[in-house]
């Protein structure tokens, strides 16, 4: 099944996850990127970040060259901001027909669980069933087992 990773990252946690998935399931990515950047250093980065993603921000984002038509399957990756997706995800979830895909979520965060980010996704996916998710505590920042067997189960689930 052609598989299409989409993600943002702000601190390289998603990335991270996000290419290690790729790797091992032989799928694409495309790495959103806003026209405007958030700050990623101290107060500022939890102030913005987390205003954009409680006020369900779409922000601009750069172009993109992707044929979402030849993908069958399509893994959405974000970090935790404030309980929820990062907006970049949103915008592109608002701004793609994703009709007949099939998905899978990921989501890095600093703590706590994702379980409300991975609702609010499938909510504006409009998707009701069941689908495989990822959950990852700082992959890159913090290395440990527990991220790694997670990550595998989740490729084996989907290979």
């Amino acid at each position: 099944m052609k598989t299409l990773i989409v993600y943002y990252s702000l601190e390289g946690n998603t990335q991270w996850a996000a290419e290690r998935i790729a790797a091992k399931l032989g799928a694409d990515t495309l790495r959103l990127v806003p026209k405007a950047a958030y700050p990623d250093k101290g107060f500022k980065k939890f102030l913005f970040g987390g205003k954009s993603a409680v006020m369900k921000e779409t922000p601009e984002l750069e172009s993109y060259d992707v044929d979402l038509a030849q993908y069958e399957r399509v893994i959405l990756a974000t970090p935790v901001w404030a309980g929820t997706m990062a907006p970049p995800l949103r915008t592109f979830i608002q701004k793609e027909d994703l009709s007949g895909k099939r998905f899978a979520l990921a989501a890095s965060s600093m703590g706590g669980s994702p379980g409300r980010t991975f609702e609010n996704i499938k909510a504006l996916l409009g998707v009701a069933e069941d689908i495989p998710t990822l959950s990852l505590r700082d992959p890159k920042s913090h290395p440990s087992q527990a991220n790694e067997d997670a990550l595998a189960a989740f490729c084996e689930k989907l290979a």
